[in-house]
């Protein structure tokens, strides 16, 4: 049976492969492991296999594995939300995630900014995004 640590490493090597071919360090890469959907215990597998960085859509779910992993002492994890945001659970990305990777209007960066900026050792808001003018069909926010 494949274990969670064996899946990592293959992809980690499959990382190093493309990075080496394509003349970048490895180091330069980052992998962000989407973790929605997957209970706790997976997580922390995956955490113990070296592992820091996970994404979430499912906010609530997410706030709920997160406490989890906590009491379980896997407090140095990275959290990314990934996916839109309504515009009611601003709050609970501030509050909880280190990094927001939709950020599809306006309404969403306000809040999301405030609150982040109170939350005790916290920087001010962390985003990622692309900008550009060209829309794209299907897609939403600023492209």
């Amino acid at each position: 049976m494949t274990t969670i640590a064996d899946k990592l490493q293959e992809v980690r090597t499959r990382i190093d492969a493309a990075c080496s071919a394509a003349g970048r360090a490895s180091g330069d890469v980052s992998l962000l492991a989407v973790s929605k959907t997957f209970p706790a215990e997976m997580v922390a597998r995956a955490a113990l296999a070296g592992q820091q960085a996970f994404g979430e859509n499912y906010l609530q779910e997410a706030v709920e594995k997160m406490s989890q992993l906590g009491e379980a002492g896997l407090t140095n994890l990275e959290w990314h939300c990934i996916g839109p945001v309504q515009g009611n659970k601003t709050r609970l990305v501030a509050e909880h995630f280190d990094w927001l990777h939709t950020l599809d209007r306006e309404k969403i960066a306000t809040p999301s900014g405030r609150a982040a900026a109170r939350r005790a050792g916290a920087p001010s808001g962390l985003y990622s995004g692309q900008c550009g003018w060209r829309r794209q069909q299907g897609r939403r926010g600023p492209q």
